[in-house]
């Protein structure tokens, strides 16, 4: 398909914000040499492409004290694929150690957005860092794009974003005959292979076909942005060739 016809999509920025807001799992890749990878114990990103994150007071890199670095924020389908992955997100900044009165009031911050009891354990055995964002990269199916960290504070997260993976492991698990119906949209060429929902988002359904040769991703769009579980309704049965039940609904 030629790229002035594909289906629409989100903004990248959005894409991007999506990604963060689900949180997702993370690495810690400081520039100093000091490990190739770290797991943080914790990690959020603000709406401004900021990223607070917590490592033991013992942790090298706590000791350390400011250096660069980029966060990795790998975005999960929610059903069990050969390749899981279907989005990441790279924040490279500057990172440094928050003293203790930054790190609490960092906590009561992310506390407002996210709760979580990890966020107690700051000055208890766990240190606060502050990622100040450079520059931030997303790609996925859609392609690889670079963002300014003011594009991507002025982005929206997708409206469907916190309830998405339940609803498509709902769709994998108990509508098999829906992932069936939905098939019809796929190219001809794709129709033989294994297909998974995959993503799902205000412009349209993604799904996984999962062929001998490779995975292919294929976005099928919706005929109307939608903002509403009642207008994902009508859409998805509009697509599954039910548009009499849609209205009804």
């Amino acid at each position: 398909m030629s790229e002035d016809r594909r289906p629409p999509a989100p903004h990248p920025a959005e894409r991007a914000r999506t990604i963060a807001t689900r949180g997702g799992r993370a690495a810690l890749l400081p520039s100093n040499g000091t490990e190739a990878r770290i797991t943080p114990a914790f990690h959020h990103v603000h709406p401004t492409g900021e990223a607070t994150m917590l490592l033991p007071d013992d942790h090298p890199l706590v000791r350390t004290g400011a250096t660069t670095g980029m966060l990795e924020v790998a975005d999960h389908a929610p059903v069990t694929l050969r390749e899981p992955v279907r989005g990441l997100l790279w924040i490279t900044g500057w990172l440094r150690v928050l003293d203790p009165q930054e790190a609490r009031q960092a906590c009561l911050e992310v506390a407002e957005q996210r709760p979580d009891p990890r966020l107690l354990d700051v000055g208890h055995g766990m240190s606060a860092l502050r990622l100040e964002p450079a520059s931030i990269v997303v790609a996925d199916a859609e392609g690889t794009t670079s963002l300014q960290p003011d594009l991507f504070a002025t982005a929206e997260p997708d409206p469907f974003c916190t309830h998405e993976d339940h609803w498509l492991r709902h769709l994998e698990l108990s509508h098999r005959d829906v992932v069936g119906l939905l098939s019809q949209h796929l190219p001809e060429h794709l129709r033989g292979g294994h297909v998974r929902p995959l993503g799902l988002d205000r412009l349209g359904l993604r799904l996984r076909v999962e062929a001998t040769d490779e995975d292919h991703d294929v976005r099928i769009a919706f005929s109307r942005p939608v903002a509403t579980a009642q207008e994902l309704s009508v859409e998805l049965r509009r697509l599954m060739g039910c548009p009499f039940l849609a209205q009804r609904r």
